[in-house]
């Protein structure tokens, strides 16, 4: 098989913090506070249900890559077990998403350098750190899992600290004059529901979006030791952790501060770290999330480069994605995903100056990737109701067998799609909505037209053949 060119080198505690680096991204340390702002401190309860679905999607995804550990994994999947426009819609929203989100977490990362250096352009604090992880990817997947194992454990250590200081001053009022906090800010200020049904399922959307990027693990799967013991040990702490984390940090965060004054503290974190004494709390926080940006912007570059390889090798790219260096590295489709997002590094700084406009145009176009990211969900959700049925005959001694199929399949399609709707209601997260939809009907019809020309080549030759055989045939005579 062509995906055996690429080395299983990842090993379990590499693929758990790829998964981890991937999902607590830099809106975690922010304080999260446009989902708290529209549902306030049951935003709790929202991290808990999407957590929920997230745990039916990866078991999904566990028990199919336990059968076949494959590069692409869900998008392999999709062509498979549903159709192969769905298997390349899928490869090309990872590969948007991704490159989106690589771009955004660039210009991020100049924007936590100007804390320490405020001279320094941001556009070339942004090229460095592209080059930079563009060079450890193509060294090898090892030298990208180790980087990205160091880019989540500082991140992994930071989050726990902060439970750990927030629970200090909620129960012991250290750094609060020995009064503790207690926790009525869960309910007072407007109570726990603070903006309704509607609210909660408008912050819902959002969180599910910060889940997003979980599904990384899937895509190692074709270079992890070990495939099916290490896929089934990362996927079945990595959920957990997440949701502790998560979880635990918005519970400090809302229970320490009133809910509806988030928005002019600035970062929680920051504020917690220094109610505790640590004076130096701001240039740790800049730090982590530096770190943070560098991991998001690191995971897509190999998240993306692999669904291109895959992209390449099921004749969707030229042939020329398919090649693998000395060390065993698709480097086309690296070195094509960093010079993307260095090229949407260029265009946010250079649009606003050449359309003399102040906005930043990248917003919309980040906020866009939401659907596309939701796109590996429905797939994987979708792809396991038949895998199932095709592969009866190993399922008896299936370790990671999908829990609850196909009723927890079906809840958590109708979970996805509710929240879809509500994306659509409201008016912050409608035009993002949008332009993820034109961006998978642009890719549906390019399928389809490219679909319908190489038919027709290959209906061409075969005519050409034909006519070939019988002008040869009345020569003879």
């Amino acid at each position: 098989m062509a995906q055996e060119s690429l080395k299983r080198s990842l090993t379990s505690r590499q693929m758990q913090m790829i998964a981890l680096g991937g999902t607590i991204g830099v809106g975690l340390f922010m304080g999260s506070a446009s989902t708290i702002k529209w549902t306030g401190p049951s935003v709790l309860l929202a991290y808990g249900l999407a957590g929920l679905i997230l745990y039916m999607v990866m078991r999904a995804l566990g028990e199919m890559l336990y059968v076949d550990p494959s590069t692409g994994s869900f998008a392999k999947y999709a062509t498979e077990y549903i159709h192969p426009v769905v298997g390349y819609l899928t490869a090309w929203s990872n590969v948007f998403q991704y490159l989106v989100v690589g771009i955004s977490e660039v210009i991020a990362v100049g924007t936590y350098l100007a804390f320490w250096w405020p001279n320094l352009p941001q556009w070339i604090a942004g090229i460095v750190v592209v080059v930079t992880l563009c060079i450890a990817n193509l060294t090898s997947v090892k030298a990208y899992g180790e980087l990205e194992f160091w880019f989540a454990l500082i991140k992994v250590v930071t989050i726990i600290l902060m439970i750990v200081l927030g629970l200090l001053v909620i129960v012991f009022g250290v750094g609060n004059h020995g009064h503790p906090v207690g926790i009525s800010n869960l309910w007072v200020n407007g109570g726990f529901f603070t903006g309704g049904i509607k609210g909660f399922i408008f912050a819902l959307s959002i969180v599910v979006a910060s889940y997003q990027g979980i599904e990384v693990i899937g895509i190692t799967a074709g270079e992890a030791e070990n495939p099916q013991q290490n896929i089934v040990k990362a996927i079945r702490s990595i959920v957990g952790r997440i949701l502790i984390f998560y979880i635990g940090a918005i519970f400090v965060i809302v229970s320490i501060y009133p809910w509806d004054k988030l928005g002019t503290i600035g970062s929680p974190f920051v504020e917690t770290f220094a109610k505790v004494g640590i004076t130096t709390a701001a240039m740790i926080i800049n730090f982590v999330m530096l770190t943070a940006a560098m991991s998001g912007c690191n995971s897509g570059i190999f998240s993306s480069s692999r669904m291109l390889y895959t992209l390449g090798i099921e004749h969707h790219l030229p042939k020329v994605f398919t090649k693998v260096s000395k060390h065993q590295v698709p480097y086309v489709p690296v070195i094509t995903i960093s010079a993307g997002i260095l090229i949407g590094l260029i265009l946010n700084y250079s649009l606003p100056a050449l359309l003399h406009t102040s906005s930043n145009i990248f917003v919309i176009v980040y906020s866009s990737s939401v659907l596309p990211g939701m796109v590996p969900w429905f797939v994987i959700l979708i792809s396991q109701l038949r895998f199932r049925k095709m592969n009866q005959n190993k399922m008896a001694d299936h370790p990671f067998k999908m829990p609850w199929y196909p009723i927890s399949n079906y809840l958590s399609i109708a979970a996805l799609l509710v929240i879809l709707v509500f994306m659509f209601l409201n008016p912050e997260t409608t035009v993002s909505l949008m332009v993820g939809v034109v961006f998978l009907i642009v890719m549906t019809a390019i399928y389809f037209i490219r679909d319908r020309r190489l038919n027709g080549a290959t209906a061409n030759q075969a005519r050409q053949a034909v006519a070939d055989s019988e002008d040869e045939t009345e020569v003879d005579e």
